[in-house]
């Protein structure tokens, strides 16, 4: 078993503390794209030729992390960053020293430390300071856009029936998948969802500590 470090906002974070959340997608770095030799088109069954690698062979894949066949005929092997089923998650959030422990900003409801002292960036948080553990129950890639209705609401946004773009689509009802859309451009920036890009996804449980 390994351990890793994972970012996540305050949104997330209370749905991590509610329990809502047992899902992540995160953006492959190196998308398939990049690698294809110049000139050369792939379709999109190509693209989805992908193989998660067990943590313990990450090392024979090369520096880049991602590897192809010549004309695109199959694309992998690929190792999730992340790590493997069975490995563990810890959550750095919004954090800052006090009372000799830590204190979260998601848990303060005026946002204020309460010994005054200024709240430190998800970023630094050491690992001592991390409340959230979460065991990795399976790994997958995907493209972005391919996420269900349940996979959508495991992610822990809200349902909705506005756009990414914040635009009213023309439903009957809220659906979660638009709302982790909308989440997502929030998350990543305008057009990011538009994009499509393929992405990890990462299910988890949390583990009480």
């Amino acid at each position: 078993m390994k351990e890793h470090p994972i970012l996540f906002s305050a949104p997330m974070v209370r749905a991590l503390l509610a329990g809502t959340k047992t899902q992540t997608r995160r953006v492959v770095k190196v998308q398939p794209a990049d690698l294809w030799p110049d000139g050369v088109e792939c379709s999109s069954a190509a693209r989805g030729l992908f193989r998660v690698l067990p943590s313990d062979v990450q090392a024979n894949i090369g520096a880049r992390g991602l590897m192809y066949a010549a004309g695109c005929q199959s694309v992998g092997p690929i190792a999730c960053p992340y790590g493997q089923p069975g490995d563990r998650l810890w959550v750095r959030e919004t954090w800052g020293p006090c009372d000799g422990g830590a204190c979260y900003r998601v848990s303060e409801r005026d946002g204020v430390l309460p010994d005054g002292g200024k709240w430190r960036p998800s970023i630094y948080m050491p690992r001592w300071a991390s409340r959230i553990t979460l065991e990795i129950v399976s790994v997958r890639v995907e493209r972005l856009q391919d996420i269900s209705e349940e996979d959508a609401k495991a992610e822990g946004c809200e349902p909705t029936s506005m756009g990414p773009n914040g635009i009213r689509l023309d439903v009957r009802q809220p659906t979660y998948r638009n709302g982790y859309a909308q989440l997502w451009n929030e998350i990543n920036g305008p057009g990011s969802w538009e994009a499509n890009p393929w992405v990890w996804v990462i299910e988890f449980k949390r583990v009480v500590q």
